[in-house]
């Protein structure tokens, strides 16, 4: 995966979002985190890891790829925001971790990162969240092609006043 050009390309979303919404000025670090979270809380909802009450099937892979991107963003721009622009890999071995304690983990590691806004604890987090991906399958071709996709529709939302 392409991190230098998943960074250039959040970066260039991000400018256009901001001088659109002019808040060029504003430090949206809170509010790119509390996305983050809300992010995440969807893609647990669309894996259905969580609802022990409940024997509906989690949602269709491609779905849950379009939430796990979602929150690839958020990640990308927090770094962007705290010049932490810097490659990260995907783990190599498979975490042992089930998905609804990975969810947990990463939950804890935003919250981490938030209060210590360190280089550390952003690596920490990008890569539990990385995580996530080995769990639920996905390769870092398809996180790559569909945050490429995922960005084009943010872009064209924001020309139709989203």
């Amino acid at each position: 995966m392409d991190f230098h050009k998943l960074f250039e390309m959040q970066k260039a979303l991000d400018r256009h979002i901001e001088s659109k919404h002019q808040l060029l000025d504003e430090n949206l670090f809170d509010r790119k985190v509390l996305a983050l979270l809300v992010e995440l809380g969807e893609l647990a909802n669309e894996t259905r890891c969580f609802k022990f009450w409940s024997v509906k099937p989690s949602s269709p892979h491609k779905i849950v790829l379009e939430e796990f991107v979602d929150g690839i963003h958020f990640i990308l721009s927090l770094g962007i925001d705290c010049g932490f622009e810097q490659e990260i890999e995907l783990p190599q071995s498979k975490t042992t971790t089930s998905l609804n304690e990975q969810f947990l983990r990463v939950y804890q590691l935003i919250v981490n990162f938030k209060q210590f806004r360190t280089i550390h604890h952003y690596q920490l987090m990008f890569r539990g969240y990385l995580e996530l991906a080995n769990l639920l399958g996905f390769t870092p071709a398809q996180i790559e092609q569909a945050y490429i996709e995922k960005n084009e529709v943010n872009y064209e939302r924001q020309r139709q006043g989203y």
